[in-house]
């Protein structure tokens, strides 16, 4: 569990006092759950971008200054060309369980890659559920066997019991295929031979013009 994020109440809800709190470093935030029904806080920016750079299932204890704690995991931020301006917190319940995006680990590199293939990512993450303490911080997959014209489908990551994919199963997450080569025009040595004396001449005169 990362560490916890500290958060203050909003007492302003004027489009005046958002810009204060963005312009001061701080982000406006609401936190939802059984025990919270839409508590509007602010918190960090810089604080708040470490949890949200760790993605997946990040579940860390939100305080807020009133005294009130809470386990909580990152909803869903808002941002205008990169920078955060808005985020929604949920509460965790240990025994309920969570949904939530895990990054895709791809473990080694395709032996297709090493005969002249390219190993492709179609899915960085995929969809699971499963209670809190048994989330993962990523989802593992070794690559090495992985051919050229070979393919890896959400199914084939090997989950716990206590994790359900959420993710078709079907859908393709990397594949390794073949480079795609432009083919250049056949061109016979008797026309190069010909055309070669031709170009020639013609840089010759070029500079010839460019020296007078």
């Amino acid at each position: 569990m990362s560490k916890a994020l500290e958060a203050e109440k909003r007492s302003g809800f004027k489009r005046s006092d958002i810009r204060v709190l963005r312009e001061s470093g701080r982000v406006p935030a609401v936190v939802y759950g059984k025990k919270a029904d839409g508590i509007p806080v602010h918190v960090d920016a810089k604080d708040l971008l470490r949890h949200v750079q760790r993605g997946g299932a990040d579940i860390f204890s939100l305080k807020i200054k009133d005294g009130s704690s809470s386990q909580v995991m990152i909803k869903d931020v808002q941002r205008i060309n990169g920078r955060i301006i808005h985020a929604d917190f949920i509460q965790i319940d240990k025994n309920t369980p969570v949904r939530a995006s895990i990054a895709i680990d791809y473990q080694g590199e395709a032996k297709g890659s090493k005969e002249g293939g390219i190993f492709q990512t179609q899915a960085t993450e995929l969809e699971i559920e499963a209670l809190p303490d048994d989330l993962p911080s990523t989802l593992e997959i070794d690559i090495s066997n992985l051919e050229i014209g070979d393919k890896l489908i959400a199914s084939d990551i090997k989950l716990s019991d206590k994790v359900r994919l959420l993710s078709s199963e079907e859908e393709v997450i990397a594949s390794v295929v073949v480079p795609q080569v432009l083919e250049e025009p056949e061109t016979e040595a008797g026309e190069e031979a010909e055309v070669a004396p031709e170009l020639v001449g013609e840089e010759k005169e070029d500079e010839e013009e460019k020296s007078e």
